[in-house]
């Protein structure tokens, strides 16, 4: 018998493949299209590992599948390749960016090659290379010249560490996403772009899409949408009123007083004189907290009184003006109305600083607290309310508002808690934005026809602690002239955030070799939304969020057709070290897959594995022995295959064909249906199960008919095909076949075959099992009766003591009575 050896059959046909560019996508549209795409990798390091491996597996047997099934598929593969983890795996290894990229997007390319993913490498991009970040570089103009991009100088989180600044998104628990480094805040001209304007649009088109109901309100979360009121309250002997944002105006008359952020621009000009310096210590204290620090809830609140008071537009009391760091600019008005009764923060500096709390809210009974409170934050019904007593929370913000919109001192708003995305970085590796300050004319685009503008090869890369970009010591590259008026200019420094890149490369893959824009619209829009997104969880707020915002601008310059990119999104659970730890180089924990290619396990074991080892959206942990199990699943696969291949002449023996047909065909249905849904795990198990019994019938009565054994081993072959591609097509190829398994026609079930002839009748003595046999369906049961005398416990049974009683339930069991 043939002997499988993976390390043989596998690069044979890869390369196979290769040169049939079987995987080449094409821009018809005779057949319906799929467009499947795994997250673009970043290449910071040299290798991947099995953790990295279940993603581009997910990916590749749904595109087989779907292609198999008649669809124009699109499953492409590309380099997500700038920003600070390549950086900085190049300062750690002591080579350029560069060259690090490049060995490692190469490793990468050869890895996804070896584990025989179908992608369509003609389609290949790079994010470093000049003809595509022209095109970042060219939306970056696109959104200057729409108002959407805007340098400004302000306070920002500045990684110490890494030495760039970072956008909120980027900053998790006081500490860099990135390398975990407690972040500072840093006093920096920074360029932004303006994704708060779409924020609605962005909170509102979750609902169109397939995603997971927790990616949805991630994302939620952060846009921050809230519906309320901003009041005025006017300053007392000052001719200035403060904007107060509130989403509980019912509870007005219970603000006993206001505070204002450190930040707010009101705050000097409402602070009494004989506090100003007082108040000017605080703020300069309050300048090396970070936001993190300043909203935990269990902080020493801290303030100062600003000697000023507000009037309380519901009421007309006077109610001092506090300044506090528990209180955020970027938030709502940067003012808020301190109810003490019924905010906890609130409640905590007025306990502190010895201020009144005043209730204006009563729980209803069903909410009412077991132990009593001067805290409560729930609705309820006002009390001490003026006119508004008796009313419920929700019915008397109503009132209150539009009562005070008479006076125009209130106003219904919509606020979000999402800022615009900061994406300077004073960092080397990454997009050079495109723009030249001129003393004369200001900010200036660079001229499309003039980009890109191409990042220079440096000797030194390194970021320096300045809060400037290494490209900012490159003279020829600094120095310009300027586009308007041609006197000497100079270079914007900063290069773009690598989220950037990464906000449209799904567009790039339909139209990658275009030089003259960034992808035709024909094109785009007959490949795009993306039909599967395929990745982990991890770019809910960051990547996901900045790439429909992208789709969204170009939807509305009518580049695009869509304003969503991608219908339907698969987060994969990770794969976990054996002992259920994360992978990590740190940890020195990961497992290669080259490795186990080279133990000889076979880049079709692996990808089993990945896909049996759990659902596809949960979390498991790797086990060898597992691997084990899968590769002798491959290697029975194979025996029966080739055992069938050098059977003896045929011997007609049609006993087995009806139960073949009902294996087959329950496999194909149970398959295609999982398949459709990525219950990945369960098809293999499927397909174990038919291969059981396969070889059962096998043992018991040989091959018998050969037409019925021909087409159960192709069709176990083809059902194979998208999880182990390799063997699938050295079998099918062995059986005679011409073409490939991967062009062949997904096989369909026949329902005729999923009835079954037999059925199973359970025998008992006295109510207790006693066995169990198999009968046709239309046996009588006089028949059924009889061929259960003969189950040899029965007989037994029966020689011991006469029969009282036969009773007999219809197609289910015969219980004797004796």
């Amino acid at each position: 018998m043939k002997r499988y050896n993976p390390k043989t059959i596998e690069p044979k046909w890869q390369k196979v493949w290769a040169d049939s560019k079987i995987y080449q996508a094409s821009d018809s549209a005779d057949k319906p299209k799929k467009y499947i795409l795994e997250y673009f990798p970043y290449p910071s390091g040299a290798t991947m590992h099995v953790g990295h491996v279940r993603n581009y597996t997910i990916g590749d047997a749904t595109s087989r599948f779907y292609r198999m099934n008649g669809f124009n598929v699109l499953h492409p593969m590309g380099w997500d390749a700038f920003g600070l983890p390549a950086e900085n795996y190049a300062i750690a290894s002591g080579i350029s960016p560069r060259k690090a990229i490049d060995q490692n997007t190469d490793h990468f390319k050869n890895q996804l090659i070896q584990m025989g993913f179908g992608y369509d490498w003609s389609r290949e991009i790079d994010s470093t290379d000049p003809k595509y970040y022209r095109w970042t570089q060219w939306f970056f103009l696109l959104l200057l010249k729409k108002g959407l991009a805007y340098q400004q100088e302000s306070l920002q989180w500045w990684c110490p560490k890494d030495k760039t600044v970072l956008a909120n998104e980027q900053v998790e628990d006081g500490r860099c996403w990135r390398c975990g480094t407690v972040v500072e805040k840093k006093s920096l001209k920074q360029w932004f772009f303006k994704i708060t304007d779409y924020a609605n649009a962005l909170d509102k088109d979750l609902d169109d899409v397939n995603w997971s109901d927790s990616i949805k309100t991630m994302q939620r979360n952060w846009i921050g949408k809230s519906l309320g009121s901003e009041v005025k309250f006017s300053v007392d002997g000052f001719d200035e009123n403060i904007k107060v944002y509130t989403t509980r105006i019912d509870t007005i008359f219970g603000a006993t007083f206001l505070v204002l952020a450190p930040e707010h621009p009101q705050v000097k000009k409402i602070t009494a004189k004989n506090n100003l310096l007082e108040v000017e210590k605080y703020l300069k204290e309050v300048e090396s907290k970070s936001e993190i620090q300043r909203q935990e809830s269990d902080q020493n609140k801290t303030g100062v009184f600003t000697g000023s008071y507000a009037i309380n537009p519901a009421n007309d009391q006077k109610i001092p003006i506090w300044v506090a760091d528990y209180v955020l600019s970027g938030y709502g008005t940067g003012a808020i109305m301190a109810v003490p009764a019924h905010d906890e923060r609130d409640n905590s500096f007025a306990k502190k600083f010895k201020l009144e709390i005043k209730k204006v809210v009563d729980p209803t009974p069903e909410a009412k607290p077991k132990k009593s409170s001067d805290l409560f934050e729930g609705e309820g019904v006002l009390v001490d309310s003026g006119k508004y007593s008796g009313k419920s929370s929700s019915e008397a913000r109503e009132l209150i508002t539009a009562e005070l919109a008479k006076e125009h001192l209130a106003v219904s708003r919509v606020h979000y808690k999402m800022r615009d995305w900061l994406i300077s970085r004073q960092r080397y590796w990454g997009a050079p934005i495109p723009v030249i300050h001129c003393e004369k004319d200001g900010i200036v685009a660079v001229p499309e026809d003039l980009l890109p503008v191409k990042l220079p090869e440096l000797v030194k890369y390194e970021p320096g602690s300045d809060g400037k970009s290494p490209l900012a010591n490159v003279p020829e590259f600094v120095n310009t002239t300027c586009p308007k008026c041609d006197g000497p200019a100079k270079r914007e420094t900063d290069t773009m955030d690598g989220f950037a890149c990464s906000s449209w490369y799904f567009l790039r893959f339909a139209d990658p070799n275009n030089d003259h824009q960034p992808f035709s619209k024909a094109k785009v829009d007959f490949w795009l939304p993306v039909d599967d997104y395929i990745g982990g969880a991890e770019h809910a707020v960051m990547h996901l969020l900045y790439a429909r915002f992208w789709t969204k601008v170009m939807y509305q310059e009518k580049l695009i057709d869509f304003n969503e990119p991608f219908l339907t999104l698969r987060n994969q659970g990770m794969i976990l070290a054996h002992d259920g730890a994360k992978m990590s180089k740190s940890k020195n924990n990961t497992i290669s897959p080259d490795e186990l290619i080279e133990q000889g396990y076979g880049a079709d074991s692996i990808r089993i594995m990945e896909l049996f080892i759990g659902p596809w959206n949960q979390s498991a942990n790797w086990s060898t022995e597992g691997l084990g199990g899968t590769y002798r699943f491959i290697q029975r696969i194979w025996n029966l295959t080739h055992e069938y291949l050098d059977r003896p002449d045929d011997q007609p023996n049609d006993k087995d064909s009806n139960e073949l047909n009902y294996l087959v065909n329950h496999a194909i249905k149970k398959t295609s249906e999982d398949l459709v849904n990525l219950s990945f795990n369960t098809a293999i198990s499927t397909q174990m199960e038919c291969l059981n019994s396969l070889y059962k019938l096998k043992d018991k009565n040989g091959f018998g008919n050969k037409p019925v054994w021909s087409f159960v081993i192709d069709t176990m072959l083809q059902l194979l095909a998208p999880f182990a591609p390799h063997v699938a097509e050295e079998l099918w190829h062995d059986l005679g076949h011409k073409d490939s398994v991967h062009t062949s026609v997904w096989p369909t079930h026949d329902d005729k075959y999923l009835a079954k002839n037999n059925m199973i009748i359970v025998v008992q003595v006295n109510g207790k099992l006693r066995g169990q046999f198999e009968v046709a369906l239309n046996a009588s049961e006089d028949e059924i009766v009889k061929l259960a005398k003969t189950q040899p416990k029965i007989v037994e049974s029966l020689k011991q003591s006469p029969v009282k009683k036969i009773i007999y339930v219809p197609s289910r069991l015969v219980n004797f009575v004796v």
